[in-house]
């Protein structure tokens, strides 16, 4: 049995900031759309002190299977002061609920799970979100501003013993501007926010992307 200072040594760690929001570690949860094919795309994200304060980057991999699509996504937060750095991996799920190419505005249902390793506590992400998103034309891009409010459900474990964890629910939001040019090349900037007691974890990214297609 574990003694009563290690017990609480272990929930001090678990209640860490070091969470950093969004799906995988350190970006936005992003629900701008569903993909029509193959997807690339690499981001970096920088977050507040509320959510740790560190920078990231990012890579996701997705492809579309008609009115679904699925997205990888790995992430590689800079070390914080004494630790190394975390990679965090993740998969989405979005599905189309109205909208399509012709029509302007859109609405994404998508979840995701996230997991990710900080020394001795193992961590568990899974968002739950709507995507709300429009499309305004120009000649040699599209606009796309979006907004995704969303459910957060988060565990968080220490690795050694399994009975010790702790487990939290939030609210949350992310939204952004998506550019797409005509070649299948995008450019976005997101933000994200988690509405947590006693904190207001940020984070801000840019990302690049490249598709086939999109709805």
């Amino acid at each position: 049995m574990m003694s009563r200072s290690l017990r609480v040594a272990v929930a001090a760690l678990l209640v860490v900031p070091g969470w950093l929001g969004a799906q995988v570690r350190g970006l936005p949860v992003v629900a701008s759309g569903v993909s029509a094919g193959p997807s690339l795309g690499a981001f970096y994200g920088t977050a507040n002190d509320d959510a740790g304060g560190t920078s990231t980057v990012g890579a996701s991999l997705g492809t579309g299977l008609g009115p679904l699509s699925l997205t990888a996504l790995i992430s590689r937060g800079a070390p914080l002061t004494g630790d190394d750095a975390v990679w965090s991996r993740g998969l989405a799920v979005a599905v189309a609920v109205f909208g399509g190419p012709l029509v302007p505005f859109r609405v994404t249902a998508q979840a995701g799970v996230a997991t990710w390793n900080r020394g001795v506590v193992d961590n568990l992400h899974v968002p739950v979100a709507l995507g709300l998103a429009a499309t305004i034309p120009n000649p040699a891009f599209a606009i796309r501003p979006w907004l995704a409010p969303r459910v957060s459900f988060r565990r968080s474990s220490f690795s050694a013993i399994t009975e010790v964890s702790e487990t939290d629910t939030n609210l949350g939001v992310s939204g952004g501007i998506d550019l797409a040019f005509l070649n299948g090349l995008s450019v976005r900037a997101a933000y994200d926010r988690e509405f947590v007691d006693g904190a207001s974890p940020g984070i801000l990214s840019l990302g690049f992307g490249y598709a086939l297609g999109r709805r």
